[in-house]
């Protein structure tokens, strides 16, 4: 795995997503009702899956693309930085990870 980097500024987040086709996501990991949804940021076609689908049931679990302010939102409030892979010329990797601060 090449270097990484730590990314908290909420421009610089959204370049290196917007670089790789990413869009922010939240997803449903919970099977009742209060829980957190996990943050996610989903990346070309895997975007637009399943978003034709009917309206489910809350807490049905899965993903919804959401808009960056909501997903920065959330980030903020639960202290997390994005931890990626340093560009290299010629190679965009989409590996990331959420830490807390």
């Amino acid at each position: 795995m090449a270097n990484t980097i730590t990314l908290t500024d909420h421009d610089a987040i959204r370049d290196w997503a917007a670089a790789r086709a990413g869009s922010p996501a939240l997803i449903d990991t919970s099977t009742e009702g209060g829980m957190q949804p996990m943050l996610a940021i989903v990346f070309d076609q895997a975007a637009y899956q399943d978003q034709d689908r009917p309206e489910r049931p809350e807490n049905a679990g899965g993903r919804e693309l959401v808009e960056w302010e909501e997903w920065l939102r959330l980030f903020d409030e639960r202290s997390l930085a994005l931890v990626v892979a340093e560009d290299t010329p010629g190679l965009r990797e989409s590996f990331y990870e959420l830490v807390r601060q």
